[in-house]
């Protein structure tokens, strides 16, 4: 189930966005919590089975597309189709053309082609 985020699930926020190549240091995982929580053009999401396993996060553009900056799933629970569930959902709920950009590209192509 996707639910929006709130400041008091950063902590598990960033331990999710840190599994990702590049979000590795506390200061830029700060950095990047931050503005999900004062942009209002940044949303970001958690994705709850019984417990928090995944985060997607997107930047809504001026061209009312909408990018995809963000997309983790816990280690434990990766290859279960979490990923594509997120995308999905996320397509629904801001109803906006979902593109991805240079962190997410990889798996936004892998995700479109299994459609």
């Amino acid at each position: 189930m996707l639910i929006k985020y709130k400041s008091s699930w950063k902590k598990i926020a960033m331990g999710l966005i840190s599994f990702m190549p590049g979000e590795k240091d506390i200061k830029k995982l700060q950095e990047t919590i931050e503005r999900y929580e004062q942009d209002s053009n940044w949303d970001l999401y958690l994705w709850k089975e019984e417990d928090i396993v995944g985060i997607i996060g997107i930047r809504l553009l001026n061209d009312g597309k909408a990018e995809l900056c963000h997309l983790s799933v816990n280690p434990s629970f990766r290859h279960e189709g979490i990923g594509k569930k997120m995308v999905e959902a996320v397509k629904r709920t801001i109803k906006n053309e979902l593109i991805p950009n240079e962190n997410t590209k990889d798996f936004f192509i892998i995700c479109e082609r299994k459609e």
